[in-house]
């Protein structure tokens, strides 16, 4: 058992690093794009990645998943036969959607306002490739090739972004220069991958199989969908009710975000074996309860740290004489607090992921992403017109928050864990005060004051340390790592 427990830490450990030095590469593309690219066009290439994000989902319609639940762990099931069937069944139906958008290019152009067909035509190219590499990853994935899963990813993106340097900064290529960089970058992925599943590919199709794979993967789609609208239906419904310039400055200053993401991202690739492993503790419950008074602890730093300080990331003219994303997108930069906030909320959603899980319940997360979904639909319609894209973040952070607290309800009836509701509290209380001390002295998100924006950020963790926060351990344990010896 401990060495199976040990092959777990280790694949979580690099899953975990590769998904948040794929995200930290990405990156990269924000100031690529927004030094090359003008807030209008930029917004084109926001708006039809968010509808690419949608179709990814429904042209793998939940197959690798289901190939995942049914290979090598059904003794009744040849693996190199449910593979197969897999791989051709996503092969069959991306040809068909893929030839669907090419024929209708000049509708959907139209429909979706995006002025040129060609970046229907490359985009069609791209959604197919990246679902024929969707069944080949899996596959690494269940025979435990992790190094080389998270290797593939990392090529990926590190291909993508030297194409669109080559296509956007050398051969000026505009917005078609992106949709190129990506398509090539699917295309060469999926020739890297492929040797990796060569020896179970077989020309055979399975009814039988394929029945299965479909009963599995296709309940599956609803959720995914319903996910992937909390995260991206922003920009299109952002488009059609203002431009593509507002768009373009949405996306640039919504990817400063990544920060909290990425915490948030590393959180969640540990957590869930983490409580999965130690539920049957005796005290696993009470251990649950103050993870999430630390991380929201934790998160809480990050996100004044965000909230003082972005603007001294994003202007000053330190990459190569510029700045991170050139002045045209600076309006934006009030927008950044409150994505952060959302990504946040996203993590105490995480958190509350543990009590449904273990309650075995967990079709309630598709519940949950469902309620997300509609709240972030409702809310964008509603506020976009009154506060523009401002109105599309903090419909995001409504979204988010929804999805916590329809979890944690739940959550309190089918698998109680005795949350420390009033040191929650106690920072939530904490936060909001720096933040209205702020307001108050005119210190909001930009240059200026960094005296005081000093004080604001190390009054966080000082104001825990000297309004009762920290029980005894707690100091006991900063005594030994800090060195607080005024904690006493």
């Amino acid at each position: 058992m401990l060495k199976e427990l040990k092959a777990l830490s280790r694949e979580t450990l690099i899953y975990g690093l590769s998904t948040v030095m794929g995200r930290l590469l990405n990156f990269f593309l924000l100031p690529l794009y927004t030094h090359a690219l003008s807030p209008a066009d930029y917004g084109v290439v926001a708006t039809l990645f968010s509808y690419l994000a949608f179709l990814n989902v429904l042209y793998g319609y939940g197959i690798s998943f289901a190939f995942m639940r049914y290979y090598k762990t059904d003794e009744k099931l040849n693996g190199a036969e449910v593979f197969s069937t897999a791989f051709w069944s996503v092969l069959i139906t991306s040809l068909f959607f893929s030839a669907f958008l090419f024929g209708k290019s000049v509708w959907i152009s139209s429909l979706i306002q995006i002025p040129d067909r060609r970046l229907i035509l490359i985009s069609a190219g791209i959604l197919a490739f990246d679902a024929l590499a969707l069944t080949p990853f899996a596959r690494l994935r269940m025979n435990h090739r992790a190094g080389l899963y998270a290797g593939l990813k990392i090529v990926n993106i590190a291909l993508n972004i030297v194409l669109s340097y080559i296509f956007l900064v050398t051969l000026k290529k505009g917005i078609e220069g992106v949709f190129w960089a990506g398509l090539i970058s699917s295309v060469l992925t999926f020739i890297l991958i492929f040797p990796f599943s060569w020896s179970e590919l077989r020309i055979k199709f399975s009814g039988d199989i394929w029945m299965k794979l479909l009963r599995f993967g296709l309940p599956l789609l609803p959720a995914g969908l319903s996910a992937m609208m909390v995260q991206v239906i922003d920009r299109p419904i952002l488009k059609f009710m203002t431009n593509d310039r507002t768009v373009g400055i949405y996306q640039a200053n919504y990817r400063l975000g990544i920060f909290m993401m990425m915490v948030v991202n590393m959180f969640d690739s540990a957590w869930r074996p983490f409580f999965l492993q130690r539920a049957a503790n005796p005290n696993s419950r009470s251990l649950f309860a103050r993870i999430l008074t630390y991380f929201v602890a934790g998160a809480s730093i990050i996100f004044l740290g965000i909230t003082f300080f972005i603007a001294y990331l994003v202007m000053p003219r330190v990459f190569g004489g510029k700045s991170l994303i050139p002045s045209a997108y600076w309006a934006g930069l009030s927008l950044v607090p409150v994505v952060t906030l959302g990504y946040l909320f996203d993590g105490i959603y995480i958190n509350f992921l543990a009590p449904v899980t273990l309650a075995e319940k967990s079709e309630y997360v598709a519940y949950a992403a469902a309620l997300g979904a509609l709240v972030n639909v409702g809310t964008n319609l509603l506020w976009i017109p009154r506060w523009g894209m401002m109105g599309a973040a903090f419909a995001t952070l409504a979204a988010y928050a929804a999805m916590a607290a329809f979890l944690f309800l739940l959550g309190r009836r089918l698998y109680p864990i005795p949350y420390e509701w009033k040191r929650l509290l106690h920072l939530s209380g904490l936060v909001a005060a720096i933040l209205i001390a702020a307001k108050l002295l005119g210190v909001g998100v930009g240059e200026g004051h960094l005296g005081l924006r000093i004080f604001f950020l190390v009054s966080f963790p000082a104001g825990l340390c000297l309004t009762g926060f920290l029980n005894q351990e707690e100091k006991s344990a900063f005594k030994k790592m800090l060195g607080f010896f005024f904690l006493n």
